[in-house]
């Protein structure tokens, strides 16, 4: 058994994992010297990935903060948490809303492990974690934590980030996201960032082409590919753009260029 109680055959530090690999690219600490070997090549192959999965952690932040100030959200439910990294989502929205709760979800032990050190809630709020896959939103949604944590008659802020490039056609993406939305109730929001080759297809099919080749198969989405996961929502303005042009604020760097974003972003509510 590995200290944090889990087999030592689940932490697997001989192959890179996406989120240690991501947690490398933004400068974190939480990787292995295969994850920051893959995370070089990738950026070699691609000098924007950096750029590009900073602003693709800056939109949650501005997705959280927007349904927390703007429509009220008070519960949220995050698929594919990844490594901590501040301000993670409950810092975000308990900015606004101390009383704010978070359930996290990842399948990774390492995220765990860190996430039940550093994921911890304000007093007036909640937050919990549960180790699941996404694949198995049945067992998400009947997860004692949610029970515990969230309403499930009251608005949900559903938060589906950077994580659906990992879902392969075989997986069912958009069925697997309406499983998750499907049983929250009238004015819950989803908020999700796709991946998509559109802008610079040359230079991240390579770096797709690089995750594969290390047992992390991609699907990266047009444009049509990912409205269909918001058919039959009402998208906020501005709808589904580049992650970068969703709602921009003061901190958004306004010299960013269009080819350095490979992901579309869009936040949309349940009638």
């Amino acid at each position: 058994m590995a200290k944090n109680g889990y087999p030592a055959d689940r932490i697997n530090t001989q192959e890179a994992h996406s989120a240690r690999v991501y947690d490398y690219i933004l400068g974190g600490k939480t990787n292995y010297v295969v994850d920051q070997e893959a995370g070089d090549i990738m950026t070699q192959e691609w000098p924007a990935l950096p750029v590009h999965m900073r602003e693709n952690r800056f939109f949650m932040h501005r997705a959280a903060q927007y349904l927390a100030r703007e429509e009220g959200i008070r519960q949220f439910l995050d698929i594919g948490t990844g490594i901590p990294t501040e301000p993670n989502l409950h810092e975000v929205v308990q900015e606004t809303a101390p009383d704010a709760r978070v359930v996290y979800v990842d399948n990774d032990p390492i995220v765990l492990t860190h996430a039940q050190a550093l994921l911890v809630s304000k007093p007036q709020g909640r937050t919990a974690y549960i180790d699941a896959d996404m694949r198995d939103p049945a067992a998400i949604l009947a997860a004692p934590e949610v029970a515990d944590t969230l309403d499930l008659s009251k608005p949900v802020g559903l938060m589906i980030i950077g994580i659906v490039h990992f879902l392969v056609d075989e997986d069912d993406a958009i069925g697997i996201v309406r499983r998750l939305l499907d049983p929250l109730p009238s004015g819950s929001f989803l908020a999700m960032t796709i991946g998509t080759a559109d802008f610079a297809p040359a230079e991240v099919g390579k770096v797709a082409s690089e995750y594969e080749r290390r047992g992390m198969p991609m699907r990266l989405r047009t444009r049509p590919e990912a409205e269909a996961f918001f058919a039959g929502l009402d998208l906020v303005e501005p709808g589904i753009t580049q992650v970068h042009h969703w709602k921009p604020d003061a901190s958004t760097d306004p010299n960013i260029d269009d080819r350095d974003i490979a992901m579309y972003g869009a936040v949309a509510r349940k009638g």
